[in-house]
């Protein structure tokens, strides 16, 4: 693929400032470009580089306008790099309509242009929309039903009645709709809790490699529109996960808790069950959240606590040998003083 510089400023809604007839045949990291590539600057630290870098063009924020090359001017570059980027991605290989190699069962309904390669297992009165891409080794169980335009990478595992909305992307070994945890102690062992609810996801969902959705025990386990997860994410049955979140590696959310509008979670958090985690809730890397959090609170460590009391305590922490040094030297110090004070006699 090739745009002029002019071209790309227009798609990217940028300020030119420079030949519009430049080519661009692609985009690379700063130290990597060739002179056929444009690049970016979304911090100063990197601006640094930029005189050394054989780029044909560069992205950049306001503050980097004055740079002496050509450029596009916009006011969120990396917004801008991201848009670039998909510009000049490769397209999707799809197979070309149905494998006679996919097995596919009976009363499936497939709208428009679907793809679906070999070895793809499609159950009973499985509903998939227009332009639905479905790859090799994927499983698709008995009703299950995706909208249009979604993606599913080779090895998804999409489980009997659970619905997937459009544009959603699943990444390879993903299982949704598997069993939740569900078990009744007793004398002579465990009972299993049929787990007969569905798992929803709304449009424009993207999951991660190896991602474990349970379904509900009963009703639902919902993902809301516009939530992107990362790999090895766990969300136990009848989780519901707000709009426009974002939960990182390994993340392990406990059942039935909810999470608000635009909640974060960081790589590893824990997330007990039972609770609520309110809107716009960001929940820092390895923390262990035991109890529900007001909307907008960012909070950290184990178990969470706002983030600036985390702060304090860890620099306390640091400190503890020297604390620990000095409670030492007291007490032999009032040890010492309390053996040489004499008693006063009495009368």
């Amino acid at each position: 693929m090739e745009y002029t510089l002019g071209e790309l400023a227009a798609l990217l809604g940028g300020r030119l400032q420079g030949p519009a007839d430049l080519k661009i045949q692609g985009i690379a990291a700063i130290d990597r470009a060739t002179p056929r590539d444009i690049t970016f600057i979304t911090q100063k630290r990197f601006a640094r580089l930029a005189a050394q870098s054989q780029a044909a063009a560069f992205i950049v924020g306001p503050d980097q306008a004055q740079l002496p090359r050509p450029l596009i001017i916009v006011e969120q570059p990396y917004l801008a790099y991201a848009r670039a980027a998909a510009l000049f991605a490769p397209p999707l290989s799809r197979w070309p309509g149905v494998s006679p190699l996919a097995f596919l069962g009976r009363e499936v309904e497939l709208g428009q242009d679907v793809s679906i390669a070999p070895l793809a297992y499609i159950g009973n009165g499985v509903r998939l929309g227009d332009r639905v891409t479905i790859m090799p080794g994927c499983v698709l169980q008995d009703r299950v039903q995706i909208g249009a335009d979604s993606l599913l990478y080779p090895h998804v595992t999409i489980l009997e009645r659970c619905l997937v909305g459009q544009r959603a992307i699943i990444h390879s070994g993903a299982v949704i709709g598997s069993d939740g945890f569900g078990f009744v102690p007793g004398k002579e062992g465990h009972t299993k809790i049929p787990q007969l609810g569905i798992v929803v996801i709304e449009d424009d969902v993207e999951i991660g490699a190896n991602c474990t959705i349970d379904r509900g025990a009963l009703g639902e386990t919902r993902i809301g529109r516009g939530v992107k997860m990362d790999n090895l994410v766990h969300l136990a049955h009848n989780v519901t996960v707000g709009e426009h979140s974002f939960l990182v590696a390994q993340v392990g959310v406990a059942g039935s808790t909810k999470l608000g509008k635009g909640v974060a979670l960081g790589g590893q958090a824990g997330v007990a069950g039972h609770i609520e985690l309110g809107d716009g809730v960001q929940v820092a890397a390895q923390s262990g959240v035991s109890h529900s959090i007001p909307p907008g609170q960012t909070v950290s460590w184990t178990p969470a606590r706002p983030h600036m009391e985390s702060l304090r305590i860890v620099n306390l922490l640091s400190k503890l040998p020297e604390i620990h040094q000095k409670l030492k030297d007291l007490e032999k110090r009032v040890s010492e003083l309390a053996a040489t004070t004499v008693e006063e006699p009495r009368e």
